[in-house]
């Protein structure tokens, strides 16, 4: 089966895939979950969950520690082939998992990727529907495939910022309606490519910035200096747990949407740049090291007048940057390999509060991606600042502990 990834009601189908889910593992169906039809058709089935439990300092209502359980997100994958050049992905996403304070909990199952997939080549390939936007290397992982439990530490790309599609709103989940092309070239597909265009942040008659209807133009390249990445499509992972052998690549995106940020009275245009890289060695020891390190630079151009508009898009205006060292065990404790980690995020906005952070912890690695367990310490002013860039962002440092667990299948 194909590794399927990753950040309109789903009632009507929901069951019947669902069933079919079950039934496939029920009857032994094909290992992995896939269903041959003939030659060249095919369907892969598979889910996701990821949950954890939350201690935090001064986040309970009298002030005290929060003691919290947390299902942070639920998912069903549907993959298939119809044809030797043409595929199709179709996954689900729990949309906030019921947090009321999302304003969607009366709709919390939702289509997260729609694709078609039109693969003539290793070199070109264009995909196109709801899909991700071409962006760093931990959109581009998702939740599921990073380094690090709570991956999500630097300022969101646009459709990630945003919780909507059509007005108002530029994505969710760090997708977008649009279409991408992709491949890999040079020798044994080194250079690897996506540019694609997308709606971006979209606006109504005088709400909002984007008053033409500009469109959202992104593309990534990253280069391979070691071992070659092997991951469906444009997709990347975090970490491979030394399965890949040595790697070390980098990569460097740009997005630019014309008055994709800011508002109706006070517009900015969007340009986001990042550059990101990963390294992973085996050791003679058998000990893997993993490093991944991420930097932004996005420049929003709006007023900071912006703030006070109602109909304000306020995305990141600045600078962050965040590395992780990871070394991962070769003993098997139990039933899975211990690999510690540390990682720092610093995010410093234009007109606003800096805000930091330091994570310490341990993964239990049981299964790769399909089975872990996390365990880490953090202590930072990032979660109480928040997404706010603001000139009056506040927040002070706290401790946060977090044990987590995701599955896939």
């Amino acid at each position: 089966m194909t590794k399927m990834h990753r950040n309109g009601r789903m009632a009507a189908w929901l069951a019947p895939v669902a069933g079919v889910v079950l039934a496939c593992v029920a009857q032994g169906a094909v290992a992995g979950a896939t269903i041959k039809i003939d030659d060249t058709k095919w369907l892969s089935l598979g889910a996701g969950a990821r949950a954890d439990f939350r201690t935090a300092e001064d986040q309970a209502p009298n002030g005290d520690w929060s003691d919290d359980f947390n299902l942070n997100s639920a998912r069903l994958y549907l993959n298939g082939q119809i044809h030797k050049y043409i595929k199709f992905e179709l996954n689900t996403e729990c949309v906030f998992c019921g947090n009321s304070g999302s304003g969607a909990a009366h709709e919390e199952w939702v289509v997260l990727d729609a694709i078609a997939k039109f693969e003539f080549s290793p070199a070109f390939n264009v995909w196109a529907g709801r899909l991700l936007v071409p962006a760093e290397r931990q959109e581009l992982n998702g939740p599921y495939y990073s380094t690090t439990w709570d991956a999500y530490k630097t300022p969101f790309t646009p459709s990630d910022f945003s919780v909507d599609f059509g007005t108002g709103g530029a994505g969710v989940y760090a997708r977008d309606h649009g279409v991408n092309v992709w491949g890999a070239i040079a020798p044994e597909g080194r250079l690897q490519y996506v540019f694609g265009v997308f709606n971006g942040l979209e606006s109504a008659a005088g709400f909002g910035p984007n008053q033409d209807d500009n469109l959202m133009w992104a593309g990534r390249i990253a280069y391979n200096f070691l071992g070659v990445e092997k991951n469906p499509g444009y997709y990347t992972s975090g970490t491979y747990y030394g399965t890949a052998g040595d790697i070390f690549t980098i990569g460097l995106v740009g997005q630019y949407q014309e008055d994709g940020s800011g508002s109706f009275l006070n517009p900015g245009d969007y340009f986001g740049f990042s550059a990101d890289l990963l390294y992973e060695g085996v050791l003679e020891s058998k000990h893997v090291v993993t490093l991944n390190g991420e930097y932004k630079n996005f420049n929003a151009d709006y007023a900071k007048a912006a703030f006070a508009d109602p109909d304000c898009f306020c995305t990141f205006d600045g600078d962050s940057y965040s590395v992780a060292a990871l070394l991962l065990f070769p003993q098997t404790v139990g039933i899975g390999k211990l690999q510690p980690y540390v990682r720092w995020t610093e995010v410093m906005p234009n007109g606003s509060a800096d805000r930091d952070e330091v994570e310490v912890g341990v993964n239990y690695i049981i299964d790769g991606h399909n089975a872990r367990v996390s365990a880490f310490w953090q202590h930072g002013d990032i979660a109480t600042k928040g997404l706010n860039y603001s000139p009056t962002a506040a927040g002070r440092s706290i401790d946060a502990f977090r044990i987590a667990f995701q599955l896939q299948l």
